[in-house]
Protein backbone atom coordinates (compact mmCIF):
# COMPACT_ATOMS: atom_id res chain seq x y z
CA UNK A 1 0.00 0.00 0.00
CA UNK A 2 1.14 3.27 -1.04
CA UNK A 3 2.35 6.00 1.16
CA UNK A 4 -0.09 8.20 0.03
CA UNK A 5 -3.01 5.89 0.17
CA UNK A 6 -6.13 7.31 1.56
CA UNK A 7 -8.74 5.05 3.02
CA UNK A 8 -11.88 7.91 3.16
CA UNK A 9 -10.57 8.90 -0.60
CA UNK A 10 -10.85 5.12 -1.46
CA UNK A 11 -14.36 5.15 0.21
CA UNK A 12 -15.44 8.58 -1.35
CA UNK A 13 -14.94 6.94 -4.62
CA UNK A 14 -17.03 4.41 -4.24
CA UNK A 15 -20.51 6.24 -2.61
CA UNK A 16 -19.05 9.98 -2.83
CA UNK A 17 -21.59 11.30 -5.03
CA UNK A 18 -24.97 12.96 -4.54
CA UNK A 19 -27.65 9.64 -5.49
CA UNK A 20 -25.24 6.68 -4.55
CA UNK A 21 -25.75 6.68 -0.90
CA UNK A 22 -29.38 7.45 -1.39
CA UNK A 23 -29.72 4.07 -3.50
CA UNK A 24 -27.84 2.29 -1.22
CA UNK A 25 -29.72 3.62 1.68
CA UNK A 26 -33.09 2.41 0.08
CA UNK A 27 -31.76 -0.99 -0.48
CA UNK A 28 -31.06 -2.05 2.83
CA UNK A 29 -34.52 -3.20 3.10
CA UNK A 30 -34.13 -5.71 0.60
CA UNK A 31 -34.19 -5.88 -3.56
CA UNK A 32 -35.96 -3.64 -5.34
CA UNK A 33 -37.26 -3.78 -8.67
CA UNK A 34 -35.74 -1.10 -10.73
CA UNK A 35 -38.52 0.83 -10.95
CA UNK A 36 -39.51 0.88 -7.24
CA UNK A 37 -35.80 2.01 -6.52
CA UNK A 38 -35.99 5.07 -9.07
CA UNK A 39 -39.47 6.51 -7.96
CA UNK A 40 -37.62 5.97 -3.99
CA UNK A 41 -35.56 8.90 -5.54
CA UNK A 42 -38.03 11.35 -7.35
CA UNK A 43 -35.36 13.50 -7.59
CA UNK A 44 -32.98 11.53 -9.42
CA UNK A 45 -32.89 11.40 -13.92
CA UNK A 46 -33.51 8.23 -15.73
CA UNK A 47 -29.92 8.82 -17.29
CA UNK A 48 -28.27 9.61 -13.59
CA UNK A 49 -30.34 6.41 -12.06
CA UNK A 50 -29.10 3.94 -14.52
CA UNK A 51 -25.48 5.50 -14.28
CA UNK A 52 -25.50 5.33 -11.12
CA UNK A 53 -26.81 1.44 -10.36
CA UNK A 54 -24.27 0.86 -13.34
CA UNK A 55 -21.26 2.42 -11.38
CA UNK A 56 -22.52 0.39 -8.26
CA UNK A 57 -22.48 -2.89 -9.64
CA UNK A 58 -19.51 -2.26 -11.27
CA UNK A 59 -17.73 -1.27 -8.21
CA UNK A 60 -19.53 -4.42 -6.33
CA UNK A 61 -22.02 -3.07 -4.12
CA UNK A 62 -25.16 -3.91 -5.86
CA UNK A 63 -26.16 -6.75 -7.87
CA UNK A 64 -28.56 -6.70 -11.25
CA UNK A 65 -30.58 -9.14 -11.63
CA UNK A 66 -32.40 -9.82 -15.04
CA UNK A 67 -35.67 -11.83 -14.78
CA UNK A 68 -36.31 -13.30 -18.15
CA UNK A 69 -39.83 -12.34 -18.45
CA UNK A 70 -42.00 -9.60 -20.74
CA UNK A 71 -41.87 -7.07 -20.16
CA UNK A 72 -38.50 -6.87 -18.86
CA UNK A 73 -37.94 -7.05 -14.93
CA UNK A 74 -35.03 -5.88 -13.13
CA UNK A 75 -33.83 -6.14 -9.54
CA UNK A 76 -30.98 -4.44 -7.31
CA UNK A 77 -29.52 -5.70 -4.23
CA UNK A 78 -26.83 -4.92 -2.09
CA UNK A 79 -23.92 -7.30 -2.05
CA UNK A 80 -22.08 -7.83 1.18
CA UNK A 81 -19.59 -4.92 0.14
CA UNK A 82 -22.56 -2.94 -0.25
CA UNK A 83 -24.11 -4.65 3.02
CA UNK A 84 -20.81 -3.24 4.89
CA UNK A 85 -21.88 0.43 4.57
CA UNK A 86 -25.54 0.11 6.45
CA UNK A 87 -23.97 1.42 9.71
CA UNK A 88 -22.31 4.55 7.79
CA UNK A 89 -25.70 5.00 5.66
CA UNK A 90 -27.82 4.33 8.62
CA UNK A 91 -25.48 6.83 10.97
CA UNK A 92 -25.95 9.65 7.60
CA UNK A 93 -29.51 9.26 7.89
CA UNK A 94 -30.16 9.76 11.56
CA UNK A 95 -27.36 12.79 11.46
CA UNK A 96 -29.57 14.20 8.73
CA UNK A 97 -32.87 13.82 10.84
CA UNK A 98 -31.52 15.68 13.67
CA UNK A 99 -29.78 18.35 11.97
CA UNK A 100 -33.09 19.22 10.05
CA UNK A 101 -35.17 19.31 13.01
CA UNK A 102 -33.08 22.07 14.18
Amino acid sequence: MSKNYCPLNYTMNLIGTKWKPLVLFHLLEGPVRSGVLQKKVPEISNKMFTQTVRELERDGLIYRKVFPVVPPKVEYSLSRKGRSLERILKSMDEWGRKKSAQ
